[in-house]
């Protein structure tokens, strides 16, 4: 986590994830698996709702199951989490907005000269209409890497993506930021040995060693960013 003398290294990356991170996209989902729940004859409790965010479309199919007490197969698991996904990506279709604060630290991060990737749970199928959206709102791809849920061998809260996106942009964990909403996606990071910026908005998140929490993004910057690098090491250091 230091370079040679002892010190933190330089900030060379930012790790965004994507829904409820940088774009309000949280509430499709949400939407999306009410509606589901409602076909299946049920109604999909907050708690519920809040323990999906930021987790895989089979982990959430099986707590929306579990929570209308219902059975279902793999093959009928599989069927409700491409209806979810299908759903969402009308409900994306009718436009997608900023988390705020978002537009201008990514804006930020790459006028810094930053490696900056995506790192999201979400399909790429899917993740490609948000990813469309930002490109033609910045008039460019901001992205020197995507990587989506489909893309990995394990999902968050596996470290798993993170770990494949440092190594794909040439990075040490030591170098680089990880921003994230959800605990799952904390999780990840941290575990991939990241400091991580969490700015939760529909789960409660723990503190943690190497975790800075924030209020959103408005008002964030790249030296803030740079001080989240240097609590994360000093965190790792304590340990």
């Amino acid at each position: 986590m230091t370079s040679d003398d002892g010190a933190p290294r330089r900030l060379c990356a930012v790790l965004f994830d994507m829904d409820g991170t940088l774009v309000e996209t949280e509430q499709y989902w949400g939407e999306a698996m009410f509606e589901l729940a409602a076909q299946l004859g049920g109604e999909m409790s907050a708690q519920a709702r809040a323990a999906t965010v930021g987790s895989s479309m089979a982990r959430s199919m099986r707590v929306l199951h579990a929570d209308l007490g219902l059975v279902r197969s793999e093959e009928q698991l599989q069927a409700d989490a491409r209806w979810v996904e299908d759903r969402t990506a009308q409900l994306m279709a009718g436009g997608i907005s900023w988390r705020r604060g978002a537009r201008e630290l990514l804006v930020a991060v790459r006028a810094a000269g930053l490696a900056c990737a995506l790192v999201t749970t979400t399909q790429r199928r899917v993740a490609e209409i948000v990813l469309g959206t930002i490109r033609e709102d910045l008039g460019t791809d901001p992205f020197d890497l995507t990587i989506c849920g489909d893309e990995v061998p394990a999902r968050k809260p596996d470290p798993a993506p993170y770990l494949q996106a440092m190594e794909r942009l040439g990075v040490d964990p030591a170098e680089c930021v990880v921003i994230e909403d959800s605990a799952a996606g904390i999780a990840s990071g941290l575990a991939a040995g990241v400091a991580v910026l969490g700015v939760p908005a529909l789960q409660a998140v723990e503190p943690a060693p190497g975790l800075t929490l924030r209020d959103g993004l408005a008002g964030a910057d790249v030296p803030e960013l740079e001080r989240v690098l240097a609590a994360g090491f000093l965190s790792s250091s304590v340990a």
